[in-house]
């Protein structure tokens, strides 16, 4: 009888997780559809829903109490959502720095979430497995200074940001490591568009596909490692995974 308001409450959360799956699912493939289409527009509002839409998925599989890195992926989020909308409201360089400095803080926040995992990176375990991303990165900020003029410094800045995110981002699992390395690749593609004229065939669609696989990785990668219980660094995350005995109830002790 006891379980049974635990099999409810389950029950409701992974019904609410399928809801939260399916509607961004609808918003994700609304959008690409727009992008094969051409529907600029109808693109922008998509746009508009694609984090909120991941808040929900995140909200959903990660339940309270969430621990300290499903927080910081959510401020993220938050600063993905002001990156994607806020340039809209400016054009030309001024849009690109706004969308640049809210992408800045979400680095940040992305940054502070993974940081406690640097030492189960395999990348920082072997450092000479990092110079994919320093080749990169280097060869992404000589194609871009030439016609970067005062925006250079940012985009420096911006880049070092982004490489630190992608490579921290393996010390929680592959899901989010993964999502590192395709946010980089979204990134840059940006970047080499903007500021250095090399722009690929149905570049928007490329961009915001790989931008969306990223989002997505990193979101199902910290619900992954809250339910293996493997953020070693997540005080709240291993409290609400452990059993009834590590929580202090009756029979345990307290959670270390």
């Amino acid at each position: 009888m006891s379980q049974a308001p635990t099999r409810t409450t389950q029950d409701r959360q992974r019904g609410r997780a399928g809801v939260a799956v399916l509607v961004c699912g609808v918003v994700v493939a609304a959008h690409l559809a727009c992008q094969v289409l051409g529907a600029e527009k109808a693109a922008d509002v998509t746009q508009w829903l694609l984090a909120p839409s991941l808040v929900a998925v995140l909200l959903a599989l990660v339940p309270a109490p969430r621990g300290r890195r499903a927080r910081l992926v959510l401020v993220g989020l938050g600063f993905s959502w002001l990156g994607d909308t806020a340039p809209d409201l400016a054009e030309g360089s001024t849009a690109f720095l706004v969308m640049v400095a809210f992408f800045m803080l979400a680095q940040a926040a992305y940054i502070a979430a993974f940081a406690p995992d640097w030492r189960r990176s395999p990348l920082l375990g072997r450092p000479w497995l990092l110079t994919p991303y320093v080749v990169l990165f280097v060869s992404l900020v000589a194609a871009c200074a030439p016609g970067a003029g005062a925006l250079l410094a940012p985009v420096v800045v911006y880049g070092l940001l982004l490489v630190s995110m992608a490579v921290l981002s393996t010390g929680v699992n592959r899901a989010t490591g993964l999502g590192g390395a395709f946010f980089f690749v979204s990134d840059a593609l940006i970047a080499l568009d903007h500021l250095a004229g090399l722009e690929l065939p149905r570049q928007g669609l490329w961009v915001m596909a790989t931008y969306i696989a990223a989002q997505v990785l990193l979101v199902v990668g910290v619900a992954a490692a809250r339910r293996e219980g493997s953020g070693q660094h997540d005080p709240a995350a291993r409290v609400a995974d452990a059993p009834p005995t590590a929580r202090g109830l009756p029979g345990g002790g307290q959670p270390a």
